[in-house]
């Protein structure tokens, strides 16, 4: 039976090869006679496992030497306070800026706020978080500990597609992003950052695994009331093994970056290869919905993610239909249901729907989509 197209937004579809192997693999990782989930992790077999992983990462992402690579625990949620418990204490007063562009960074600050001085630069709430403030309106402080944004918020569907240099801006401070949701469907500018992190479950893995990569020098500042095992310096120096790691996520996390590693589009290899196929879905998708008279996406243009797309349909009166019980859109869900399209329901906070495109996500499930999109509008 095939498969349906699955448009979660996490955690989200995996690559069908990957679930193979994974499957394959189950009771007996490479002749050892133990599935990794049985290993020690202090055991050779899960050595190699986790050697490769952060070898291939570093190769996808061209991460500089001088960065670190942590897998660890807790998802980005949890890393909301881990960041400023890490990096709050390079300043004085612990002053940290953040940048508040949808429901993540918002989270972001709030949780930051706990541990610092935090102060909001810019904000797209007065705009329904449907467009990115311009840098050059950014009130940032010139001495702070870091400077925060979300680089592709998934509720809200906006996305930087270009890093702000903050040096440019008049700040000296490390930019610190949650990638959680774009990671690895487009390169990094690293002269622009000094830690990225994301949860594994849209683009990586399973849920429960944190990337984290930090430039070195951000080490050692970690507050008193840091536990240790997220204290980013000893994870760090303990090869991500201050304690018994996410050993699964991590194995299954490998074997996505070897399937990316082995993608092609064109002359395109690799990230550069999905990213390439991100822009392509995306386009589709947003082509679709901006020639309809029924759907809408609000995000402004230049912000859209590709990623996450958010959409509405529209009522009688042509206003979006924001409540998700209204009639019109649990007719929408069952049909889409009923053709393998699934989890397309929008985040409970903004209503609506939203469809996930991540890097498992083939061209031929937004194809099946965008058909669906004409049906259903056809028979509304």
């Amino acid at each position: 039976m095939a498969r349906p197209y699955n448009f979660s937004a996490g955690p989200a579809a995996m690559p069908e090869a990957v679930l193979q192997q994974a499957a394959a693999e189950m009771l007996d990782w490479h002749g050892c006679g133990m599935g990794v989930m049985e290993m020690s992790h202090r055991g050779a077999a899960f050595g190699e496992i986790l050697e490769r992983a952060e070898h291939d990462l570093r190769t996808l992402l061209a991460i500089p030497d001088h960065f670190k690579v942590l897998f660890s625990q807790g998802g980005a949620l949890a890393h909301n306070a881990i960041v400023p418990m890490n990096l709050a204490g390079r300043h004085p007063r612990r002053a940290i800026d953040v940048v508040v562009t949808g429901a993540w960074s918002q989270k972001s600050a709030q949780e930051a706020a706990r541990y610092g001085d935090v102060h909001v630069a810019a904000s797209g709430e007065p705009a329904r978080f449907t467009a990115i403030p311009a840098p050059a309106t950014w009130a940032l402080r010139r001495d702070v500990a870091y400077v925060h944004l979300c680089s592709n918020e998934t509720i809200h569907g906006v996305e930087f597609h270009t890093l702000p240099d903050l040096r440019a801006l008049g700040c000296d401070a490390p930019l610190v992003i949650d990638f959680s949701s774009h990671v690895l469907s487009r390169p990094i500018d690293w002269s622009r950052v000094g830690l990225a992190f994301g949860g594994a479950q849209k683009n990586v893995g399973p849920a429960g695994l944190t990337l984290v990569i930090v430039r070195e020098d951000l080490l050692g500042h970690a507050l008193p009331i840091c536990p240790s095992v997220f204290d980013y310096q000893r994870l760090a120096e303990a090869h991500s093994m201050a304690n018994t790691p996410p050993t699964y996520a991590i194995y299954i996390a490998g074997l996505v970056f070897q399937w990316l590693l082995a993608q092609r589009e064109g002359d395109r290899t690799g990230v550069a290869a999905m990213e390439a196929r991100a822009i392509a879905r995306a386009q589709r998708l947003y082509a679709a919905i901006d020639g309809s008279s029924l759907y809408v996406n609000e995000v402004e243009p230049a912000a859209r993610s590709r990623m996450n797309i958010p959409f509405f349909l529209r009522g009688d009166d042509g206003k979006p239909l924001r409540d998700p019980s209204h009639p019109r859109n649990a007719a929408f869900l069952q049909g889409a249901q009923a053709r393998g399209l699934l989890q397309l329901k929008g985040h409970k906070s903004v209503g609506g729907m939203r469809a996930s495109l991540y890097n498992a996500m083939p061209m031929a499930g937004v194809e099946a989509l965008v058909e669906y999109l004409r049906d259903f509008e056809r028979g509304a």
